[in-house]
């Protein structure tokens, strides 16, 4: 099976809800093994300022799925949690994406892994520095502490703040 991370954010509703729903959705499909998830950080929304704050956290899965077979039972999960049509980089109740792949590089419509944007997005590298500071990223073979760190954070744990 082939180590898989994946980001679950959601900024409408019961923020913390729909997260553990789908962190739930995802343990109750039959082709996905979660192995573990990230503390859920709350996160200033990007590119689109004038909306909720985000929840985010990161998630490590193991599956036998493609990466557009994934992709596709992801998008049903979403659909399944109340996901409609949205505006780019808008709000929206659960999001589910494909961050990295085992060291998978794709790049066709519709499908991009590492995640476009992986390396700017500290909602995205603050909880994967988390559960797998050592990971190497596919592209840049930088670890994810490293990149968290170019962007000037660092893994914050509730005792020291």
């Amino acid at each position: 099976m082939v180590k898989i991370y994946l980001g679950i954010g959601s900024n409408l509703g019961d923020r913390k809800k729909n997260i553990n729903s789908a962190f739930e959705a995802l343990d109750k499909e039959k082709d996905i093994s979660p192995v573990g998830i990230s503390t859920i950080y709350e996160t200033e929304p990007e590119y689109v300022k004038n909306q909720p704050k985000f929840l985010n956290c990161a998630v490590e899965v193991r599956t036998l799925l493609s990466p557009a077979g994934l992709l596709r039972c992801l998008k049903e999960i979403e659909k399944k949690l109340g996901r409609t049509a949205y505006e780019l980089w808008g709000p929206r109740v659960i999001d589910l994406d494909i961050l990295l792949y085992g060291s998978l590089i794709v790049d066709q419509p519709g499908l991009r892994i590492p995640h476009p944007r992986f390396e700017e997005r500290i909602f995205v590298l603050l909880p994967m520095a988390e559960i797998a500071p050592d990971l190497r990223h596919p592209v840049s073979g930088k670890t994810m502490k490293e990149l968290l760190c170019e962007l000037g954070q660092d893994i914050k744990s509730e005792d020291n703040g």
